[in-house]
């Protein structure tokens, strides 16, 4: 069987697997859905990114613009109070400080350490093959922030997906680059709190004699054996797959999950009870276009990485521009936290009850 029946057979499995579903509006987990704001001075906006700050606390960010690659789109921070999501402001943007001209802003991610002050890493530069990561932090839960600074050369901070802290303290940042090596999957470590980190990868793209995976967007999970997973957006219809054994410090190279990937963005999460759950578009890529269908939008469930439950769809009637870009987190409370662009025109938050999934 060839590489690309490989794919494809992973694919069928996957599609099959989505007809055990339930709507948005009968399943007994949603807690509520609400958008992020009404009316906002940008037509655009993408990328959203969602933290709790102190229980019950909740920051979200996201880019908003004329559109995306416009100079003039920066980064938007909004706070939930009292049952709804206060007027967002925007926090970063691409005024360069040498008087060069603005740049675009791109894919905001909220990280929250324990204990440690609230990060905001963006990216500016005019595409994804040639930007640059940025970082600021806030001491206040994102009321009021530091002036922002550069990481280093080579590093680019997360890329879409939040990092994580292993059990040994250091953050692991799940992240990728799209420049002349083509997509690929890289993760980088700091053991000193975010002041200096190290590459780990970039991970090979696919085992031997196997299919070949352009992938970019990991998200990170933790598994009971002490085993890492990471899920990836991909361009070759299927979310892609890549493990570590040894605490984060080598990955296998990637291969298919069972679970179908349009070339969109998917964000994943260990809950408390060691169950894995991935919100992303199931449907599959269509090779003659840059970017498949990215509607419906669902989230599964899995107890092992491997085999996935599709358990409630967030979102079926397509629009232009879809539903994509998820993210999701678990708060102290243990509810599950969504974000995602609703057809580039708005963020939707889903708040979910993982006790009926």
């Amino acid at each position: 069987m060839t590489s690309r029946n490989l794919v494809a057979v992973a694919v069928v499995l996957a599609m099959n697997a989505h007809s055990f579903s339930a709507s948005p509006t009968t399943h007994p987990a949603v807690v509520s859905s609400q958008f992020t704001y009404e009316s906002a001075p940008y037509p655009q906006c993408h990328a959203s990114t969602i933290a709790e700050t102190a229980p019950g606390r909740l920051v979200a960010a996201w880019f908003g613009g004329t559109h995306e690659r416009n100079p003039d789109v920066g980064i938007w921070v909004a706070h939930f109070q009292n049952g709804k999501w206060q007027e967002a402001v925007e926090v970063a943007n691409g005024v360069q400080p040498d008087g060069a001209p603005r740049l675009p802003t791109w894919n905001p991610v909220l990280f929250q350490p324990p204990g440690k002050p609230l990060h905001l890493f963006y990216k500016v530069g005019p595409s994804p093959s040639t930007w640059w990561g940025m970082v600021k932090t806030s001491d206040d839960g994102g009321k009021s922030w530091s002036e922002a600074w550069r990481l280093p050369d080579g590093i680019l901070g997360p890329i879409k997906n939040k990092p994580v802290v292993l059990p040994d303290g250091a953050w692991l940042s799940p992240t990728s680059t799209e420049g002349d090596g083509g997509w690929q999957v890289h993760f980088e470590r700091s053991r000193d709190d975010g002041k200096t980190w190290e590459i780990i990868g970039p991970v090979a793209k696919g085992v031997p004699k196997g299919p070949v995976f352009d992938a970019i967007q990991p998200s990170i999970l933790f598994h009971k054996d002490g085993a890492f997973q990471a899920l990836c957006r991909s361009k070759q219809g299927v979310v892609a797959q890549t493990w570590s054994s040894d605490g984060g410090k080598t990955w296998s190279a990637l291969t298919a999950a069972a679970l179908p990937n349009p070339n969109s963005g998917t964000d994943a999460v260990t809950l408390q009870d060691g169950r894995q759950l991935i919100v992303y578009n199931h449907s599959a890529h269509r090779p003659h276009e840059a970017k498949g269908n990215r509607f419906p939008l669902d989230v599964a469930i899995s107890d092992d990485g491997l085999s996935w439950r599709h358990v409630v769809t967030l979102e079926t009637e397509p629009n232009k521009a879809g539903y994509a870009y998820p993210a999701v987190i678990q708060a102290s409370d243990g509810h599950v936290h969504i974000t995602y662009t609703w057809d580039r025109q708005r963020i939707k938050h889903v708040v979910l009850d993982p006790a009926k999934l």
